[in-house]
């Protein structure tokens, strides 16, 4: 073969920009964080509802808001083809939030004909196509709960909205986040809004030219997003403009002070913020955003959510009043993360990094968890009662490798001391005499015994 006609080496295929793998060393802290907000939910009363990962577009498009950044630019969104003359082709979004998705299920599967109060969570992941950055991806994670029913249900009362905001404060105390703040706001009902919508177009006509683009073109569309721009050129104009507390109805303040007195009366602290409005046009009422000062930078948004009643009549179904929140998982770790390296440094008397950006490697809960045992069977022809012995373990409850006897006994040691507490040898003696030998790492104890005693020994049984 000429050294023209040698094949190139092919290129190796990785992730897709903007989507990750999250490996072993990795995924217990992901579990953790997912496990305690299960059960917290569940203190709740918050049962949990999976939805597709894809749905029609328009349910996106009508709830979310076609002048969102969000329908505007990221959604990932293809034709699914007919595949019969019969069919009708049908434009697909993967999903770039779950609310409207849990709200679209609410209506289909008829839940408000309970007449109860729905609690439900979810937990998984989203996709919208922005710029990849620190904590932020076009496959992320989130971790949400919706709280709908029909009005007799209770579900507008003011008391939902800090039932939900007392438990997301219990959530992150509970996992450990310092340093976090709640800001909260409301943006009224949909003539409040119609109102300050007004006044905002008045206040921008004049010096929407010296804006951002993007900014210039929602002050036309829809004024209340530019609220939401990050634009710092474009940040002392949005100071200047109207506040939204000055266009509320009667009936949309007292809601929000009886939001405000339950948060006090519960020991919530809370910061009223007159610019938050979140960026989805569901949002009704009460808004919120928790951050954090420690972990994410600039871009220190941990959480958010808000009340959207009118949600569920704008996409065809019932009048179901509803307060939810969804929390970006991957930024929830990398505070995690950040914090915990935060507190070995100070531990070991060093300066800490304010970025983490490596796997989770610090903080012993979140550490994998060694095996109870490694089973080592000495020569090949022990593997079958290895097996067999391992299964006999796990049945047990207890958590088992399994090694190979073709391995070398010093290879066995070494991958044993580093999975495993304990390495239990299994040569033909142990198998003639149904016993085996047990050795502890911790302590270099190593002792015979017989298969029944074995299971309590691993278990820190006593005789």
């Amino acid at each position: 073969m000429s050294p023209a006609e040698k094949p190139t080496p092919k290129q190796s295929i990785k992730a897709v920009r903007g989507t990750r793998d999250l490996l072993p060393d990795q995924t217990p802290l992901w579990n953790h964080v997912e496990s305690t907000a299960r059960a917290i939910f569940s203190r709740y009363g918050f049962g949990e509802i999976r939805t597709p990962i894809f749905e029609d577009t328009t349910l996106f498009s009508r709830s979310v808001g076609e002048e969102t950044d969000i329908v505007s630019k990221e959604m990932f969104t293809w034709e699914d083809r007919a595949r019969a003359a019969s069919e009708k082709a049908q434009s697909l979004t993967l999903r770039p939030e779950s609310t409207a998705g849990v709200v679209r299920a609410y209506i289909e599967h008829k839940l408000g004909e309970t007449g109860q109060l729905q609690k439900l969570y979810y937990i998984g992941p989203q996709f919208r196509r922005e710029r990849p950055q620190r904590g932020r991806y076009r496959q992320f994670w989130q971790i949400g709960a919706e709280v709908i029913g029909p009005q007799s249900s209770g579900a507008e009362s003011p008391i939902r909205d800090a039932e939900v905001l007392e438990m997301l404060s219990s959530l992150l105390d509970e996992l450990g986040i310092r340093d976090w703040r709640l800001d909260l706001n409301s943006v009224g009902n949909a003539d409040d809004r119609a109102r300050y919508n007004a006044a905002l177009r008045e206040a921008l006509a004049p010096v929407k030219h010296l804006m951002c683009p993007d900014n210039q073109r929602r002050a036309d569309t829809n004024p209340l997003r530019v609220l939401d721009s990050k634009d710092e050129a474009d940040q002392e104009i949005i100071n200047t403009l109207p506040k939204i507390a000055d266009f509320l109805s009667p009936e949309s303040r007292t809601h929000f002070e009886q939001v405000l007195a339950a948060l006090d009366a519960s020991g919530v602290n809370y910061n009223i913020n007159p610019r938050l409005v979140r960026g989805l046009d569901y949002y009704t009422r009460t808004t919120f955003e928790f951050t954090v000062t420690t972990g994410l930078g600039t871009q220190n948004a941990l959480l958010g959510g808000g009340r959207y009643d009118g949600l569920s009549e704008m996409l065809g179904g019932p009048k179901a009043p509803g307060i939810g929140f969804a929390i970006g998982e991957d930024r929830l770790i990398l505070t995690l993360q950040a914090q915990a390296e935060a507190d070995a440094a100070a531990e070991a008397g060093a300066p800490s990094s304010p970025a983490v950006s490596s796997p989770v490697r610090v903080g012993q809960a979140w550490s994998p968890k060694k095996l109870d045992a490694y089973i080592a069977p000495i020569g090949e022809a022990q593997n079958p009662a290895a097996l067999t012995l391992a299964r006999d373990l796990r049945r047990a409850g207890l958590t088992i490798e399994v090694g190979d006897g073709r391995f070398k006994l010093g290879k066995s040691f070494d991958t044993a001391d580093k999975l495993a507490r304990h390495i239990i040898l299994l040569g033909e003696d142990e198998v003639a005499t149904h016993t085996a030998t047990l050795k502890t790492f911790a302590t270099g104890e190593q002792v015979k015994a017989n298969r029944e005693e074995l299971t309590d020994m691993l278990k820190g049984v006593k005789p």
